[in-house]
């Protein structure tokens, strides 16, 4: 099997790293990641610019641009590399519930939908993690077996792993998306010429943190798996919409 790798925490990122020599032992491993952390990048595509490849002592790939560039451009075959499947990850820091909407971690592997196997998008539920050769081996594990999975096509899956010793993680759930409530006001701050500007808050608190969620799983020390896709479309919202229009017009 031949691995696309990337993230959004950075070329130089720890759980990078780590997640390409376990993979390394089972497959052929081309990382294409951005030079720098790019949390938050969500699907975006740099289209107002070049794009500058740098290739490092390791072997891995980085580019000046977001998660998402990185695997459009590690998939295209440019790089003499004809992935089967892309994993994104380890981040440093959950995504769940709401998290993948903005997620470069998600989007690096959404961007990956159309290969062979459905693509992984990996995160350890600690900010700091410290078990991150554990997290990996979970992941491991996944790969070797993601050819007897039978899901729909565009199929993404969204594994967030507990940070703790793999003897000591709980099952794996498979998990619906929770959701979070809104998030705090921006912060503004002022610079010394009198300028003000601001910093995006953190994420709101779990909202939606029932049994079978996302948010569940992990606070019980479970590995998450929420299968994902790219079709936004709510089914269940078209009739409605349907007969607001007949009424309205």
């Amino acid at each position: 099997m031949k691995i696309l790798l990337s993230n959004d925490d950075g070329v130089f990122a720890p759980g990078l790293a780590v997640l390409a020599e376990a993979l390394s032992s089972v497959a052929e491993v081309l990382v294409v990641a951005p030079d720098r952390n790019r949390s938050g990048a969500s699907n975006s595509l740099t289209l107002d610019r070049p794009l500058n490849i740098v290739r490092h002592d390791n072997g891995f790939l980085s580019l000046n641009g977001t998660p998402t560039d990185c695997v459009h451009l590690g998939s295209s075959g440019i790089f003499d590399f004809a992935p089967d499947m892309v994993v994104s990850g380890i981040n440093a820091g959950p995504n769940l519930g709401d998290d993948v909407l903005y997620s470069g971690t998600v989007a690096a592997a959404m961007e990956g939908r159309h290969l062979t196997y459905p693509p992984l998008a990996v995160s350890s539920a600690s900010f700091n993690p410290h078990h991150l050769a554990d997290a990996a081996q979970v992941v491991l594990q996944l790969v070797q077996d993601i050819t007897d999975l039978n899901v729909a096509s565009r199929t993404v899956l969204n594994v967030n792993i507990p940070d703790q010793p793999l003897s000591e993680l709980g099952a794996v759930h498979v998990t619906r998306l929770g959701n979070r409530e809104m998030a705090d006001k921006p912060i503004p701050a002022e610079d010394p010429r009198g300028n003000i500007y601001y910093w995006i808050a953190g994420a709101g608190i779990a909202a939606d943190r029932d049994p079978g969620t996302d948010f569940y799983a992990i606070e019980e020390g479970c590995v998450s798996i929420t299968p994902i896709h790219a079709d936004m479309t709510q089914f269940s919202g078209m009739d409605n919409v349907a007969e607001w229009l007949e009424r309205t017009q």
